[in-house]
């Protein structure tokens, strides 16, 4: 399973992730269903018993109790007291949060590329005065040079 399996989806659902496991190792959907399934009770589980799941090169998932507090009402601006809470936090692994900022700039780069001609690119909409330190030959200027 890669980035490019969900290129336009902003949230991937539990069904995307069984059908691109399901495809790329070639188990049935319903087999690979129950695998996911079985790993996700096996966190929580280990959630609820040790409160603390570390997954080398993924993260660590985290119980963390929240203290009571004091809050405001915001339709009446009255006090009220919060409860305490218990919270399941997540850290991200070196590995995954490299992983990730990769892509990220795998992604971006085609667009900043696209900018970075475009801008170097004389617009039809500008006027044809030149810069003094600028050619004034018609061969195109080198594009390794990249005009700075």
């Amino acid at each position: 399973m890669t980035a490019n399996d969900f290129p336009d989806r902003k949230s991937i659902t539990k069904k995307n992730i069984v059908k691109s496991i399901s495809h790329e190792i070639g188990l049935t959907q319903k087999i690979t269903k129950e695998i996911v399934e079985k790993v996700f009770d096996a966190i929580v589980d280990s959630l609820v018993v040790n409160q603390r799941l570390e997954l080398r090169n993924f993260g660590v998932f985290e119980v963390k109790r929240r203290a009571a507090r004091l809050g405001r009402n915001p339709k009446t601006s009255r006090e009220v007291t919060i409860p305490e809470k218990y919270v399941v936090t997540f850290k991200a692994g070196k590995e995954m949060e490299e992983r990730v900022q990769r892509l990220i700039k795998e992604r971006e780069l085609p667009d900043d590329d696209a900018h970075h001609n475009q801008m170097s690119k004389p617009s039809e909409n500008h006027s044809n005065h030149q810069m003094p330190s600028e050619s004034h030959s018609d061969t195109p200027p080198d594009p390794s040079s990249n005009g700075l």
